[in-house]
């Protein structure tokens, strides 16, 4: 049974933007629909804690997941240094290593609006969409053309001895939704009945279920370099969501 309990989370409240765009409004009818599962993990099991064991950094450990999968997929695997994670931690987040009360963590909106506008240890961000949370096959869909999903978890204290996240039966007081707290972490599999993050190094599955039930954002990452080596998807309209980015300001 795992033991996740002396774990680092640090996913501040979930913030929104009315300005954010919505990834349902550029997926056009021809888009076919996502395969009963798909894996970007590449057979990848230890993804390293990217400092999360240490610090509420969860909100910067995951992007830099997201970069593994990336990379790992389109040419050689490349892991983000510990002390770039450590500094836009405390560029984006507020830590400051000589105040440990600054270790409060981060918000993802605010992560990923500053990835977008400086770029992330040499890696740019194009764009960013929120994908509806309850929409399960649209989930998947995401994960299946972008490489991925960055997702924001309000954890229950029943997620601490769980080998797979699973919505508690007994219920209670443990099974809250955030009664542990909140964490961001970077979904790379799915299947017909569970989907599969990183988190503090390694894989971690959650059910269908313990998804509906306590995740709270979804975002699908536009990486340039990932569009670059797999190209534009069909059926999904790049050229208007990039119109739409010139209208942001």
């Amino acid at each position: 049974m795992a033991d996740l309990s002396q774990m680092k989370l640090g996913r501040k409240a979930v913030k929104t933007d009315s300005r954010t765009l919505r990834l349902a409004k550029y997926m056009t009818p021809s888009l076919p629909p996502a395969p009963p599962a798909r894996d970007w993990s590449n057979g990848i099991t230890d993804w390293g804690m990217m400092l999360n064991d240490k610090l509420g950094c969860c909100t910067i450990a995951g992007i830099a997941h997201a970069v593994q999968v990336w990379s790992c997929n389109v040419s050689t695997e490349f892991t983000v240094p510990d002390s770039q994670v450590q500094q836009y931690y405390e560029e984006w987040d507020g830590y400051n290593p000589d105040d440990p009360s600054t270790d409060q963590g981060g918000i993802e909106l605010d992560v990923l609006n500053n990835w977008k506008k400086n770029c992330f240890d040499g890696h740019e961000l194009l764009a960013f969409a929120d994908v509806d949370k309850t929409a399960l096959d649209k989930i998947r869909q995401a994960i299946n053309l972008f490489g991925g999903l960055y997702i924001g978890i309000s954890l229950p204290i029943t997620a601490q001895d769980q080998d797979v996240w699973d919505v508690a039966p007994e219920g209670g007081p443990g099974s809250q939704s955030g009664s542990w707290g909140g964490h961001a972490v970077f979904v790379c599999a799915y299947d017909e009945e569970t989907f599969t993050c990183i988190t503090w190094g390694k894989l971690k599955k959650m059910t269908a279920a313990f998804w509906t039930e306590y995740v709270d954002e979804a975002h699908a990452l536009l990486s340039p370099d990932w569009i670059a080596d797999k190209g534009a998807p069909s059926g999904f309209d790049l050229d208007d969501l990039q119109t739409d980015l010139s209208l942001i300001h």
